[in-house]
């Protein structure tokens, strides 16, 4: 006998007689196995399990959306990439109306963005382009892309799945690590700003010193981005970089300079005479 009468169990209960209830139907209706159904359930579970659970909890201006995994990598295509359920905020009376007071619906259009894409960063998704666009503000993408460029320039970087995984021509992110390095931050820190792992940030920095130490041989454009294995733009700009290093912290500098003795002062390995 159960006295166990708490609401978790009889939810449990009810889960369970469904269960069995869409199993028989799955055997029946497809023809198959026990265990093929409850493989066809467990499926079931998985995808629509974080919808059962945070439908009845969404707060009023919030929204379920279908974004893709952080995790997914850039090569396949987004049909072929694992996705996640994110609970966005669209609105947020709260916060958005002083911003809406304040600077208009510019600014609210801004603000906004920014807040949904770093929560759904924070549940392991990334937004695009193309979901702000199309499926959240009912905008051009052009007009986005003028509101990141403005929050760029206000030192403000917003965490898209083109600037995390590097894909096109998203070379800011790039260059912002390389900026906050010479700056004098540590790679848990940049790592944590910028919203990439720290093996990608020492990548980055690791080909910013090959560049450094290439440029000081004079080589063209082409040769230096073949050798150092970088796009000609990425390449470039890293130059750019190295223009302004005088604006580095010093110890960064430092750095830069015993990178290139280490290199010309190694001793040339001498072959040996038989």
């Amino acid at each position: 006998m159960i006295n166990d009468t708490s609401k978790q169990l009889w939810d449990r209960l009810a889960a369970k007689q469904l269960d069995c209830q869409f199993t028989q139907h799955i055997m029946a209706g497809l023809n198959c196995s026990p265990f093929e159904a409850e493989a066809v359930l467990a499926a079931v579970h998985q995808v629509y399990a974080p919808l059962f659970e945070c439908s009845p909890n969404l707060r009023p201006g919030q929204i379920l959306l279908p974004v893709v995994s952080v995790e997914a990598p850039p090569g396949p295509r987004l049909i072929d990439s694992r996705q996640l359920l994110a609970v966005l905020t669209l609105e947020d009376l709260q916060e958005d109306l002083p911003v809406r007071k304040a600077g208009g619906v510019l600014a609210l259009r801004r603000h906004r963005l920014v807040r949904l894409c770093h929560e759904a960063l924070q549940q392991g998704g990334v937004l695009t382009l193309e979901d702000l666009a199309y499926r959240l503000f009912n905008c051009g993408q052009r007009t986005l892309c003028r509101d990141l460029q403005v929050l760029r320039q206000e030192g403000i970087h917003v965490p898209l799945r083109s600037t995390i995984k590097d894909m096109g021509r998203a070379l800011s992110h790039r260059r912002l690590i390389v900026e906050l390095w010479l700056g004098g931050k540590e790679y848990s820190e940049i790592a944590r700003d910028s919203h990439h792992s720290v093996p990608s940030v020492q990548n980055y920095v690791e080909k910013f010193k090959r560049v450094a130490l290439l440029a000081q041989q004079e080589l063209d454009l082409d040769t230096l981005a073949f050798l150092a294995r970088l796009t000609k733009p990425l390449a470039q700009s890293y130059l750019e970089l190295l223009k302004l290093k005088k604006n580095a912290a010093q110890h960064r500098v430092k750095e830069l300079r015993a990178g290139h003795k280490k290199k010309t002062l190694s001793p040339t390995p001498t072959t040996r005479r038989s």
